[in-house]
Formats: C-alpha cells, structure tokens, sequence
C-alpha cells in the first residue's frame, strides 16, 4: 500500500477587497515541516460532511473576531474584521468535528471557535477585564511574548513537558468560560484561559497562542508534530479498514 502523507485542513478568511482567501503562511509551513499535505478550506463550502471524509485533521486558524451575536455577547470597539461567512462555516465544521474522531488543532480564533461551537462564552476584551499586566498583544499588529503554565498529567504536557513555556501570543479576546467536556490544559499568570482540551474526543487541543510564530523553537513544533502523527495513525487505520 502506497504511503500518503495525512491530509491536513486549514481554515481560511475571505479578503472581500481582493475578492481572495487567504491564510497566514506559517500554519502551512507548520503542517509541512511537521510531514502533513494541507489543504486550504474556504469560507462558505457547504459539503461539511465530504470535508470530513477527506481530510485527516483539521487546523482552526487564527484571524478576526467572531461575531458577539454567535455567542450572546456584548458588542465591543475593538472588534475587528468580523466575517459571518467565516463564522458559519467554522462554528458548523467545529460542532461537527468535535462528533467524530478526526483530530483537531484550534489556534487563537480557532480556539474561541471550539469553545463557542462547544457552548462557551468569550472575554471581549482582554484588557477590560485583566488590565495589562499581562501584555496578550503589542497592538492589533503586532505579537509579543509572555510565559504560560501547563497543567500537569495533561494531553499538552505530555506533548511539550510540564511546567513554564513561552509563548508568541497575538489576541485581545479569550474564552470566559470552559465548555463541558473541555479542560484547562494551560493559563497564563493574569489568569486569562491560554489552552484547552478535550475530554471525551480523541484529539482535539485548543491554544490561544500561535505555536506556528515559534517554530524554531522545538517545544511548540512538536505540537503540529503531534497533531499530524496523530491524523497520520487516523489515516492508516482508515486506510486499513478500506483496503
């Protein structure tokens, strides 16, 4: 039987003034470096169900804001590049997902989409609730970084160890509140939710940092590492069955 590399989903946004799709590059390099062939998935694709069939994982992207109407929150000033279409896609391809057994990576949005697909709620904004002590951005821009702490006997510490690590992060909202059947996996020291888990499903893992920025460090590659044996496993056992 003829190897294939795990086919690896990512999300994308709509650029409307350029009438493009477009997605940062690192999460493709992520995917590559980590032996994965991505594939971009694009805002407004109704055929959830063939996405599913065909992909082997799916990476939730980072991006804009995510309408406060999706999760009964409060509009906000800093809300910025708020896509409906995206929205949509995303927050029916998450709940669809989380139902079967395809692994699973959220990253800053992607996370807030899981937990809002999951029945969370979201913080607006960061600094109105934990002041700046904690710097989450430079400014809409730019990231920066800051020092989170794992949670021991966690899926993420047995992938990255236990302990501090650094991170790039590049957000001004974050969940408020854990979904059932998700777990605190990280926090920084403001308090603010930076990774969660899921319980019952066998590979889903939502960080609020992005680990694509960082990938000449070998803690945060062996995230995507990870994540891509993991849809590579999934691949061959489904390949195995159909064979």
């Amino acid at each position: 039987m003829k190897f294939h590399p795990p086919l690896i989903g990512i999300t994308t946004s709509s650029q409307r003034q350029t009438a493009s799709f477009c997605v940062r590059r690192e999460y493709v390099d992520a995917v590559r470096l980590a032996g994965g062939l991505p594939m971009l998935l694009t805002p407004g694709e109704a055929n959830l169900a063939t996405i599913l069939e065909w992909v082997d994982g799916i990476v939730f992207s980072g991006g804009g804001d995510i309408d406060p109407a999706a999760y009964n929150g409060a509009a906000h000033p800093s809300i910025y590049n708020v896509d409906a279409e995206r929205d949509r896609f995303e927050l029916s391809l998450a709940q669809l997902a989380l139902e079967t057994d395809i692994p699973i990576l959220g990253i800053c949005r992607g996370l807030e989409i899981l937990v809002v697909a999951s029945g969370g709620k979201l913080v607006t904004h960061l600094p109105d609730e934990f002041g700046e002590t904690t710097v989450h951005r430079a400014e809409q821009a730019s990231p920066c970084e800051h020092n989170v702490q794992i949670t021991p006997n966690s899926r993420l510490a047995t992938i990255i160890g236990p302990g501090e690590a650094k991170i790039v992060s590049w957000h001004h909202q974050a969940a408020s509140t854990i979904p059932p059947s998700w777990r605190l996996t990280a926090q920084a020291s403001d308090g603010v939710i930076e990774a969660l888990e899921h319980q019952h499903h066998p590979w889903a893992l939502a960080l609020q940092w992005h680990p694509e920025l960082s990938l000449q460090d070998t803690r945060q590659q062996q995230i995507f590492r990870t994540f891509v044996t993991a849809a590579a496993h999934r691949n061959a056992a489904f390949s195995q069955k159909a064979g």
